[in-house]
């Protein structure tokens, strides 16, 4: 099969001849094989494992996303993910996104809150005059 991993501004892998590829769902985790049909799946937060044609396991850790099957091709696309072979390291370095990435969103909030705020005085001033 062929993967490729697509975020918003990059293509984070592309990889032929992949053996077998582990994913997750809402409903559980679920394998493909070369030769399963196509199909379309909902993908949750979690790890992704595909196994090369070296018989090598691979992990990326992705956010929520979708996977498309069709023929040989797979296709994942998701906001944001991170690939590596320590499972361990991983963690680490994933919970350290996360954690700026929360931080970075708590700002854009307060940000967006003020915006919010202004605009709504600024009509109100409208209507009075």
């Amino acid at each position: 099969m062929n993967l490729k991993i697509f975020l918003p501004f990059e293509i984070l892998i592309q990889e032929e001849n992949v053996e077998r590829i582990i994913a997750e769902a809402k409903d559980g985790s679920f394998g493909i094989l070369p030769h399963r049909l196509d199909c379309v799946a909902a993908l949750t937060s979690g790890i992704l494992i595909y196994e090369d044609q070296q018989k090598k396991e691979n992990f990326v850790a992705i956010d929520e996303g979708i996977l498309i099957k069709t023929g040989a091709n797979v296709i994942v696309s998701v906001r944001r993910a991170h690939k590596g072979n320590d499972l361990a390291k991983m963690k680490q370095e994933v919970e350290k996104e996360f954690i700026n990435l929360n931080e970075k969103e708590k700002n854009t909030q307060s940000v967006l809150v003020k915006m919010e705020s202004s605009f709504i005085h600024r009509l109100a001033k409208l209507q009075h005059e």
